[in-house]
């Protein structure tokens, strides 16, 4: 594995980091002013993603971006970085059309589009002219287990008729939502094998029967562009606006969440980075008790605990990138599945420290840390919980231990009992 940046990565690294400094913070201040006033998305928001698209700083996520489609599709690995900087300033990502869920579900469309979804779906997208959500969670059963979901999809004549209730939505609640991608149950038979009962589909945002019931709070906050709970009550959408095939939705879920997970990761790095930077800022300028408080052991620690604990989860974020890359979601399931803890987990970390560094003024909307830990915390349930992702890489561990049983006995050091 070789993380070398190439010429032109680090040319675009360069690109966005200066289109960031220049445009994006300086009117970050003014966009939560904005959202406090009930004014999302920001005019401004328009003008940057149309400097952005201009300079073909543009849908950097998408691998196997054509060659007549907007935007430079990098590697996983190349993202990182970007990812990482985009991070840094989180509804950023927006200006390079590269936000969540919009990623994912164009990486779905992208691959299981027919050429009428292309067209009035996929293509708008990554033009950026419209955004999008993604219904998988359900309220009324652990939706950690995706063969518990409940929501229907049924086959009546020329349509499909879809009923259910979803939420934590994320993006439903944004005014330039047009549509959201549904996993339901497909087949009624619970006999059937348990991956093959699901399927998704296309419902756009103004069918009828389809209802934003609220935009949940999370952990006490309103997201602006929602995490939303949804109702849908025999909606009618047409057959062909089946995604792929039926049986098929299980399997697309999974293929979807894999680089939507460690593009989440990718920018948790970022946030940590950020929240590392204000903690050096502040211990070099505050004093308590006369003294600075980068003099005190334990803040030293913090400090560097912080850094050493961020690089690690780089390291393993870029391994993950990286094989992806060379081996596909399948092959870097272990790789994801770890990450998407060890991240999660950090960012709860190093944003404690930080805002116990901060004193009272780390819990106020004055920086950005009370958002980042926030972030952090619920990131350690969206996409997969903890556990879930522990359990995947035990069983992967305990799998190759089978293959080879017995493997670790040569390192017995006691001689037989007599």
């Amino acid at each position: 594995m070789d993380f070398t940046h190439s010429e032109r990565s680090l040319e675009l690294q360069r690109r966005v980091a200066d289109l960031i400094d220049r445009w994006v913070l300086p009117v970050n201040p003014d966009w939560y002013r904005a959202v406090a006033a009930g004014d999302y998305p920001p005019a401004f928001l328009a003008d940057l993603k149309a400097y952005a698209k201009s300079e073909d700083l543009w849908n950097f996520f998408l691998p196997s971006l054509g060659e007549d489609e907007p935007g430079i599709g990098l590697s996983h690995v190349e993202y990182a970085p970007l990812a990482e900087l985009m991070g840094r300033v989180p509804w950023s990502a927006e200006v390079f059309n590269c936000s969540a869920p919009d990623t994912g579900n164009m990486e779905l469309l992208k691959l299981f589009a027919s050429p009428a979804q292309y067209q009035r779906w996929l293509r708008p997208l990554l033009e950026g002219e419209i955004r999008s959500a993604f219904a998988m969670s359900e309220p009324d059963v652990a939706s950690s287990d995706a063969t518990n979901i409940r929501t229907t999809i049924r086959r009546d004549g020329g349509d499909y008729v879809v009923d259910g209730r979803k939420w934590f939505i994320t993006g439903a609640a944004h005014p330039d939502c047009r549509f959201v991608i549904v996993l339901g149950v497909s087949d009624p038979d619970e006999d059937a094998p348990q991956h093959s009962r699901h399927s998704m589909i296309i419902v756009p945002m103004d069918a009828p029967g389809l209802s934003v019931v609220r935009n949940i709070p999370v952990l006490d906050h309103v997201a602006p562009e929602g995490h939303c709970e949804l109702v849908f009550r025999d909606v009618r959408v047409p057959a062909d606006h089946l995604l792929g095939s039926e049986g098929q939705g299980f399997a697309m879920a999974q293929a979807r969440l894999g680089p939507g997970r460690i593009h989440h990761c990718m920018r948790t790095i970022g946030q940590c980075e950020v929240a590392l930077e204000l903690m050096c800022d502040r211990a070099l300028e505050r004093r308590a008790f006369g003294h600075y408080l980068h003099g005190y052991a334990n803040v030293q620690q913090w400090i560097a605990q912080s850094r050493l604990e961020i690089d690690q989860a780089r390291l393993l974020v870029l391994r993950a990138a990286w094989r992806i890359d060379a081996e596909g979601n399948k092959g870097a399931r272990a790789d994801v599945a770890g990450i998407k803890v060890v991240a999660a987990r950090l960012q709860t970390r190093v944003l404690d420290r930080a805002i116990q560094l901060f004193g009272a003024m780390g819990l106020t909307p004055d920086t950005p840390l009370a958002e980042f830990f926030r972030w952090g915390r619920a990131l350690r349930l969206l996409d997969g919980p903890d556990e879930v992702h522990l359990r995947t890489v035990a069983r992967i561990e305990l799998d190759r231990a089978r293959e080879n049983p017995g493997r670790s006995s040569a390192y017995f050091t006691m001689p037989e009992r007599l």
